[in-house]
């Protein structure tokens, strides 16, 4: 696929124009709507009739992730953040676009030490708004995590990795039904404190129990606490767990209960048939995960962020492009911004 460049300077910074202004006043003058809302109504009906009445015809060139929605997971640009800083980054991210920002950590590896308040003040420097982070969490941390939380003003809250288990294979049943009982209780704090507390998959989630054999993800689903655990699908995880795991469809749980997925990463994925995982992780745009198909089955009008993320952006590049993980979320970002339902 071939990459729109609308500068052809060497550096991400040099941009001749930043997206912000053109996000204020689109902020301004438009209602944020969430990833989907804005998909025309399909014709799902075996007649069809209304349908097409229903839908003008501007809406079939309505954008499916809305510019103040498009966000980046910080792992994607880890390596920009420990040599350059949060500063450097936010501005860049910001020049960018990005009006989102979810977290990896709160630390900036060379840059030295640095306060959730002083991020806080970095953020609203550059017109960036905290929507989650990844936080290990634990009963004994979870108090200190949502005052972090409160003073980035992020209303979600999360972990990156499995809540049980860690990476290894299979675990029994009864090991994923206690670490659910106590994301529950973790949940009942996090929202008496207004924050959603969620839980971001990999691929194991889509795996089984090794003794009940029982998909993981559903017994995630029927044991969180619907109002206060949310999940974050990583869409790109769950394609690789349909790989692994077949007979499911990742857009199905989200169909089922749009509210309980306020926060998706967009995570692209090229087909590898010699990978195990049956996909390489790549830059938005540049793989094969049918985004466009995806998003356009999602018609809530929930809050929902899509979140940029690519593990890999900082080794890899398309097109003979150099090494540069900002760059990569940089072209990405266009990618994700040209998706039309």
């Amino acid at each position: 696929m071939s990459h729109h460049h609308d500068h052809a300077h060497p550096t991400v910074s040099a941009k001749p124009m930043s997206r912000r202004t053109l996000l204020k006043a689109l902020a301004a003058s438009s209602v944020a709507v969430g990833i989907g809302a804005a998909a025309a109504p399909a014709a799902t009906a075996a007649t069809g009739i209304g349908a097409r009445a229903a839908a003008p015809s501007v809406s079939a060139g309505k954008r499916l992730v809305p510019v103040n929605r498009i966000g980046i997971q910080l792992f994607t640009v880890r390596d920009k953040v420990s040599s350059l800083g949060f500063r450097a980054v936010f501005e860049e991210l910001a020049n960018i676009g990005y009006s989102e920002i979810e977290f990896a950590g709160y630390t900036q590896g060379q840059v030295g030490a640095i306060t959730p308040q002083e991020i806080r003040q970095l953020l609203d420097d550059n017109g960036l708004r905290a929507a989650g982070s990844h936080v290990n969490l634990t009963p004994a941390n979870i108090d200190q995590q949502l005052e972090i939380a409160h003073i980035l003003g992020t209303p979600h809250l999360g972990q990156g990795g499995p809540i049980a288990g860690g990476y290894g294979g299979p675990i029994p049943r009864d090991q994923w039904v206690s670490a659910i009982e106590t994301w529950n209780q973790m949940g009942a704090k996090a929202k008496a404190s207004g924050i959603k507390l969620y839980s971001h998959n990999h691929a194991q989630e889509w795996g089984f129990t090794s003794d009940t054999n029982e998909r993981v993800y559903d017994l995630l689903w029927d044991g969180f606490d619907r109002e206060s655990v949310f999940f974050e699908m990583d869409v790109y995880w769950a394609h690789v767990g349909k790989h692994l795991y077949p007979g499911f469809e990742p857009i199905d749980y989200i169909k089922r209960d749009p509210r309980r997925f306020p926060i998706l990463h967009l995570k692209d994925g090229k087909l590898n048939p010699e990978s195990a995982n049956g996909y390489d992780i790549i830059e938005f745009g540049a793989g094969n995960i049918d985004y466009t198909a995806f998003l356009s089955q999602l018609r809530d009008r929930g809050q929902r962020y899509g979140m940029f993320e690519q593990d890999n952006a900082a080794t890899s590049a398309v097109g003979g492009n150099p090494l540069n993980s900002l760059a990569n979320a940089d072209r990405s970002y266009d990618q994700i911004a040209s998706l039309r339902a």
